[in-house]
């Protein structure tokens, strides 16, 4: 039985040249939990908008066609009726929590609706979604995985047949990630739920869905099993989506003829060891060298630092201790950690933006709480986990000029110019940027971040909510800023941007660094691993699987052992 049906969908956003859905024709059946996968900006979201409403009845615009949702026309059906069929959780999930305390905010949608026994389905959402027992805490002591379970929740309390969710991990670290799917899982088994989520992160497509979508120039170009859809790396790659690193070895390894044509190709680490066993040609045991690690001139220093955040409710949380650190000029460092161990406030101390409670920080030898805002700018630039927050005025361009601009920097039009196209900006270049797409929006705040040149770049998760080929710019860039900013810092869970990226990887946990090396050291330490759930790179994991001793950190490393030759560069 199908729950969603939709005929014949054009829409063209007010004021766009050209639209962004194409003549969209696909049925989805209840109980489904399908991934809508596609690159960015290619009308994933906007999609998902026509199913509960926002379009057209909040969001304007001429569309064409007709959505279905239980047989009711979307066009026909008020917007607080179609919410509490359609539950949607946004990719700024934050924006939909508004109470102080976890039940309020978990009951507000039925408070809403005037529904008598309110706290009782509060109550419910919150225990289906693995938050049973913060009933009484306030919002700002959950985590970031815990917020987003609760956005969940305030939309689950209203019993709605479908939830949405506009990627639902892309900020997360691996066990907070596991958490949300384990519940959307049960949501869609044990409840019956219709579950649609738009997600990059593939791995997790074949481990939970059941059905795929591709969405490629505003049309839907297929709808398939997971695993199936999985396994078209090369129409998933045209697309910039990164199919899994096993499937992507497997596709490689046909082309390089290691395997048979016609090789059904693996989408998880069992599957791999089945097809990837026979054709294993031998056991290189040597070891990487660490390189040396010489000295550098200190950039920035933590000496015993000491942050409490203020509390309302019992007593402050301290996030770090007596921490101390220093980073080297010319240091490429990528800092990894679950979600609360302290990343983002470390950046924030970096940046004066906020001032230890004892202990000190400082930048180039001097204390951030004796330099200004602007003497601080000159020398560090961050870019927010959150890129809307970085746009102040009503389009990228004047975004990009403002801080060059302020400082009277001569010929900033040029520099802004350049930056629009090295972003591929230039045709959003007078679009306002909290209504580009996630993609856009984070490679408009990078443009932002390196438009002063700055000595020393933070990078909030730079990679979230990114297809392949922004997270391909936003790696050459980083490149290019070698001479320019040569000390970069980047926050992330992305460990494929650790190990293709990163001299040096600095893990925290609960605010002390717990490991502090190589991305082969820091790998191959189990404890470290099992203490913050961090997860290497899934072809590091399928090397270990097949019993390769030397650490295999990319696809073609992984191929060297299986071919004496094989050269990856060819497939580079």
């Amino acid at each position: 039985m199908n729950i969603i049906e939709i005929k014949n969908l054009t829409y063209t956003y007010p004021g766009a040249s050209a639209p962004t859905l194409k003549g969209v024709n696909v049925s989805i059946e209840k109980g489904d939990f399908l991934a809508v996968i596609g690159n960015n900006g290619c009308g994933k979201s906007t999609l998902c908008r026509t199913l509960n409403g926002l379009i057209p009845h909040f969001i304007t615009g001429d569309m064409e066609g007709d959505i279905f949702i239980g047989g009711k026309n979307t066009r026909e059906e008020e917007i607080g009726t179609l919410s509490k069929k359609v539950g949607y959780v946004y990719q700024d999930f934050e924006n939909q929590i508004v109470c102080p305390t976890v039940l309020e905010d978990a009951s507000y949608a039925c408070l809403n609706y005037a529904m008598p026994d309110y706290k009782e389905k509060g109550r419910k959402a919150l225990q289906m979604c693995g938050l049973g027992g913060k009933v009484n805490d306030y919002v700002w002591q959950l985590s970031g995985g815990q917020k987003h379970l609760l956005a969940l929740a305030g939309m689950a309390a209203l019993s709605p047949e479908i939830l949405i969710l506009d990627e639902p991990i892309a900020q997360l670290d691996p066990s907070h990630a596991d958490g949300i799917y384990e519940v959307l899982k049960d949501l869609n088994e044990k409840y019956q739920k219709t579950i649609i989520v738009i997600e990059h992160h593939t791995e997790y497509i074949t481990r939970y869905c059941k059905n795929a979508l591709l969405v490629k120039d505003g049309s839907i170009k297929w709808k398939l099993p997971a695993k199936e859809a999985m396994r078209r790396v090369k129409e998933l790659q045209e697309s910039n989506i990164f199919p899994p690193q096993v499937t992507m070895a497997a596709q490689k390894m046909e082309d390089a003829g290691i395997l048979p044509e016609g090789t059904v190709f693996p989408v998880n680490i069992e599957e791999g060891r089945r097809v990837f066993a026979p054709f294993l040609k031998f056991n290189r045991n040597e070891q990487r060298e660490r390189p040396a690690m010489r000295q550098r001139e200190k950039m920035v220093e933590f000496e015993k630092v000491t942050v409490k955040y203020r509390s309302v409710k019992g007593e402050p949380p301290k996030v770090f201790d007596e921490f101390c650190l220093d980073i080297g000029k010319g240091e490429k460092i990528a800092l990894i950690g679950s979600n609360g161990a302290g990343k983002s406030t470390m950046l924030k101390l970096m940046m004066g933006l906020i001032h230890p409670e004892s202990g000190r920080v400082s930048v180039k030898g001097k204390l951030t709480r004796d330099m200004s805002k602007e003497e601080l700018g000159h020398t560090i630039s961050m870019v927010y986990q959150n890129p809307e927050e970085m746009f102040i005025k009503d389009s990228i361009r004047k975004d990009i000029e403002y801080a060059m601009k302020v400082r009277k920097i001569e010929n900033y039009e040029a520099r802004t110019g350049e930056l629009l196209e090295m972003f591929r900006l230039t045709d959003l270049a007078d679009r306002d940027g909290r209504l580009l797409s996630g993609g856009q929006m984070r490679r408009a705040s990078l443009a932002i971040g390196i438009a002063l040149n700055p000595e020393m770049l933070l990078l909030d998760e730079p990679t979230a909510n990114l297809d392949i080929a922004t997270r391909r710019e936003i790696m050459k860039t980083l490149q290019m800023l070698k001479g320019i900013t040569d000390t970069v810092v980047i926050a992330t869970h992305d460990m494929q941007l650790v190990c293709d990226w990163a001299e040096r990887i600095i893990v925290l946990s609960s605010g002390y660094v717990i490991a502090d090396g190589t991305k082969e050291e820091v790998f191959a330490d189990m404890y470290v691993r099992g203490k913050v759930g961090i997860r290497p790179p899934q072809i590091y994991d399928m090397a270990r699987e097949m019993g390769i001793i030397s650490p295999c950190f990319t696809i073609d490393e992984f191929i060297s052992h299986f071919r004496e030759d094989f050269r990856g560069e060819k497939y580079a």
